[in-house]
């Protein structure tokens, strides 16, 4: 009878194992690279471009908060670039 419930018990043990296993494996592969994983890079600003359009065309998706973070990179006291101005994206 002992044998009959260590043996039980490790096969409960070697399941829940696998289910946290499975749990975290699945976790590591929906996370995926975050803006702070993001390697800096510079751009230089060509005539017509605005910090909006920038940030839009090299990260996506709502363009207010790179501006403000480009912004803030570059010390800039507002959006106001220059065509040659050379930019550090975040």
């Amino acid at each position: 009878m002992f044998a009959a419930t260590t043996n039980h018990s490790a096969r409960r043990l070697v399941v829940v194992g696998m289910l946290v296993l499975a749990f975290l494996v699945g976790a590591l592969l929906a996370a995926g690279p975050s803006d702070g994983a993001r390697l800096p890079t510079t751009h230089v600003v060509r005539q017509g471009e605005t910090l909006w359009g920038i940030a839009e065309s090299t990260y996506g998706g709502d363009p207010r908060p790179h501006v403000e973070s480009i912004m803030h990179r570059n010390s800039l006291a507002d959006a106001t670039i220059q065509p040659g101005e050379t930019l550090v994206l975040p």
